[in-house]
């Protein structure tokens, strides 16, 4: 396979030195680690170059300091991935900058409570977009320049809710997040003789900024400890992992480390997952 050569500069160290790397949702909604932030920040400590992009340009200024302190480079900007207009000029603007994509992380998606008789067509409509046609559309516009290069890796960000009851009902999401794993799938062999590989990485009930900031609300009204204590239970692990976790996974699926792995999962919960109870 021919991979012409990137038109930044690399360094000879790190796992992705002189990659490029387009990560949505690269902000957070609060302070700490979430999985966008902390795959930015990863990959640059690891050599990479990010176009990070979010709905609110305001979160990106922690995760564009944060990726600086790294010694890496970050570009970023707005994007509504629910847009093929908008999706389709953040993949201008990150090629004009860099020159080329070498890795597309998928790191969008929100959940909203109901089962189908209470959740309104409205909200359903909208989790298929956000979480699922998202993914679609940024792959639709950056697989042609991956084809291009004759090389490309892509991980998409699920959820244990797409693999099994989580402890909510929450359909829309489940649905969705179950659909992003299938969808990486179908994509890894289609595109997987052309140099191509696509992965998913299934975060379980981490401790993100978005848990504190959202969940909590809708949950537990308000009392975040109580959250926390509720989703620990669940895990066998005797601690609650974060968005570095899923930043360490998405990292050896898109470092060439992983060469021959596409169209699997790396689930990462503490064991929830396995549990029987």
């Amino acid at each position: 396979m021919n991979t012409p050569s990137t038109s930044v500069s690399s360094s000879s160290r790190g796992r992705l030195a002189g990659k490029v790397a387009l990560v949505t949702g690269a902000g957070s909604v609060g302070p700490g680690w979430g999985n966008g932030r902390a795959i930015a920040v990863r990959f640059a400590e690891e050599g990479a170059h990010i176009f990070g992009v979010d709905r609110d340009p305001d979160r990106l200024t922690e995760t564009a300091r944060l990726v600086t302190e790294a010694g890496g480079r970050f570009v970023g900007g707005t994007c509504d991935v629910t847009s093929s207009a908008s999706i389709a000029d953040m993949v201008a603007r990150c090629t004009s900058e860099f020159g080329r994509i070498d890795v597309l992380v998928n790191n969008v998606g929100g959940s909203a409570k109901g089962g189908p008789v209470e959740m309104s067509e409205e909200v359903w409509d909208a989790q298929i977009d956000h979480n699922l046609k998202s993914v679609f559309l940024t792959c639709k516009h950056v697989l042609p320049h991956m084809l291009a290069q004759g090389s490309g890796a892509i991980v998409n960000i699920s959820s244990t809710s797409g693999m099994r009851w989580t402890g909510a009902a929450q359909i829309a999401y489940a649905a969705t997040k179950a659909g992003v794993i299938q969808f990486s799938r179908v994509l890894a062999v289609q595109y997987a003789k052309q140099g191509i590989r696509v992965n998913t990485v299934v975060p379980g009930q981490l401790h993100t900024p978005m848990v504190e900031v959202r969940l909590a609300g809708q949950r537990a009204g308000g009392d975040v400890e109580a959250l926390l204590r509720q989703r620990q239970s669940r895990i066998p692990l005797p601690f609650m992992g974060d968005g570095r976790d899923t930043a360490n996974a998405a990292l050896y699926l898109a470092c060439e480390e992983s060469r021959f792995v596409t169209g699997t999962e790396i689930v990462v919960d503490g064991g929830m997952s396995v549990r029987c109870d």
